[in-house]
């Protein structure tokens, strides 16, 4: 008798315009944490960001577009590519982080959800089509993936609209160093149900949160530049060698225990799509992962990357960076019939999750 399985039917994203490369940094003033200025020259600052993260660039949304708009001209795309009705969808979910971001709003904005504002842009009549936001740090749209799937194996659902949204560029702290990581961008995907007598799709799925002693490597906060008049905005903050070393140290092993509840091997992965928030600590963590193995050597084009011109676009990293594989747009990666591909990422609580593919 045939199961019910969650497939990706449809693909989308949205990658700003704007590119900032790093030397548009060097005129920044950048601070410590205890409010005292760097010594080291901006030359030297922005040499040894890209030498870490491998970061050269990002891209900025523009001043008259909000996290929403992104997220819909997402959602249109992965609508289109996936040939459906719009008005068949059972559930919106918008993954986002710090609501529907705007330049002239400083505050966050929740009300309505920024899923409820893609539904109307979308201009679906349905009642039915349910639309809500997840906030769940960088594993967003990854989580949203798996509570879609949650949805269509209970029969809740048929068809779900998933997407990442995030606007950063107008939250980071413009004297903090780490504000050269971040980068805006959305991506979508449309998930269906599919009968199938061999498994297909999500195979299966794991998730965790570490907030006991890792919620704070993640937090809001005033600027480091204390004499700002504005200091009372909140910027997004992060303990970047704690968060490294938390992220080596449990991605990993969760992804193995993962392949290993789907009964998959790791030889039979074809791509690891992870969030990327660091391109070098992206390589430890799959070096990491195949020494669980006792594998010295990876496949060439097992992980696609895309931070070095997109940079860590938070809950948009991951749906774009399939929609590119998918659209034929970061070659030489390409996702063909019968491929496993596991979809991981880690973030701010700290949580990480996963799932294991079989492409259709």
């Amino acid at each position: 008798m045939a199961d019910i399985y969650s497939i990706i039917t449809g693909t989308g994203s949205y990658i700003p315009e704007i590119r900032i490369k790093n030397e548009d940094f060097l005129d920044k003033e950048f601070y410590n944490r205890d409010g005292t200025k760097f010594t080291k020259t901006n030359e030297e600052i922005v040499a040894k960001l890209e030498e870490i993260t491998t970061i050269k660039e990002r891209r900025y949304a523009s001043d008259d577009i909000s996290t929403s708009d992104i997220a819909y001209f997402a959602a249109e795309k992965a609508i289109e590519s996936a040939g459906i009705d719009k008005e068949e969808l059972d559930y919106i979910i918008v993954a986002h982080n710090f609501g529907d971001v705007a330049a002239d709003n400083i505050y966050m904005d929740l009300v309505p959800t920024l899923a409820a504002k893609v539904k109307k842009k979308l201009k679906i009549k349905n009642p039915y089509a349910v639309a809500y936001d997840l906030p769940f740090g960088c594993p967003g749209w990854v989580q949203g993936a798996i509570q879609a799937d949650y949805f269509i194996k209970s029969g809740d659902a048929k068809k779900a609209l998933v997407i990442g949204s995030e606007i950063l560029s107008k939250v980071v702290d413009p004297h903090d160093v780490d504000s050269m990581l971040y980068g805006d961008g959305a991506g979508a995907v449309i998930m269906e149900a599919k009968e199938s007598d061999t498994p297909v799709g999500i195979l299966t799925h794991l998730a965790r949160t570490d907030a006991l002693n890792h919620a704070g490597m993640l937090f809001m906060d005033k600027s480091y530049n204390q004499s700002l008049i504005h200091n009372g905005k909140p910027f997004v903050k992060m303990h970047g060698r704690k968060l490294y070393q938390y992220a080596l140290e449990t991605v990993p092993l969760t992804v193995k225990k993962c392949l290993e509840k789907s009964n998959t091997d790791l030889s039979e992965v074809s791509k690891v799509l992870i969030h990327q928030a660091n391109g070098k600590m992206d390589d430890a963590i799959l070096e990491r992962l195949f020494q669980l193995y006792g594998k010295k050597e990876i496949p060439e084009h097992t992980m696609p990357m895309t931070i070095s011109w997109l940079g860590n676009s938070s809950v948009a990293t991951v749906p774009t960076l399939l929609d590119l594989i998918m659209k034929g747009e970061l070659e030489p990666h390409e996702i063909n019939t019968g491929d496993k591909i596991v979809f991981a990422s880690v973030g701010a609580g700290m949580s990480i999750n996963t799932f294991v593919y079989k492409w259709q």
